[in-house]
C-alpha cells in the first residue's frame, strides 16, 4: 500500500492509500495517479543566504492544492517572507 496522489485538470484533489491493483478499484475516469513518495516536487525552502524564498526541487511532499504541470507538482502555498531582525 501506498499514498497517492489524485490529479484533476493539473491540480491534486486527493491523496489516498491505494495497492495500486486496478483490479479491485479503477482511479477515476480523466485523472492522473501518481505515488507520493516518489512525485517530484517544487516547494519553498530558503536561499543559502537566507535573504529569500525559492522554489527547490525535492520528491515526495506533494498534497492537496499542489498544481501538476507534467513534470513537477508545485506547492499552491503563497511565497514566504524572510524575517527581519
Amino acid at each position: 500500500m501506498q499514498n497517492y496522489l489524485i490529479i484533476e485538470g493539473g491540480v491534486v484533489t486527493n491523496v489516498i492509500v491505494w495497492d495500486g491493483d486496478t483490479q479491485t478499484w479503477q482511479p477515476p475516469q480523466d485523472t492522473t495517479m501518481l505515488v507520493q513518495s516518489t512525485t517530484p516536487t517544487k516547494i519553498w525552502d530558503i536561499n543559502a543566504d537566507k535573504t529569500e524564498f525559492v522554489l527547490t526541487e525535492s520528491v515526495g511532499n506533494a498534497n492537496i492544492g499542489f498544481t501538476w504541470d507534467g513534470a513537477f507538482a508545485i506547492t499552491n502555498e503563497p511565497k514566504p517572507v524572510v524575517p527581519t531582525a
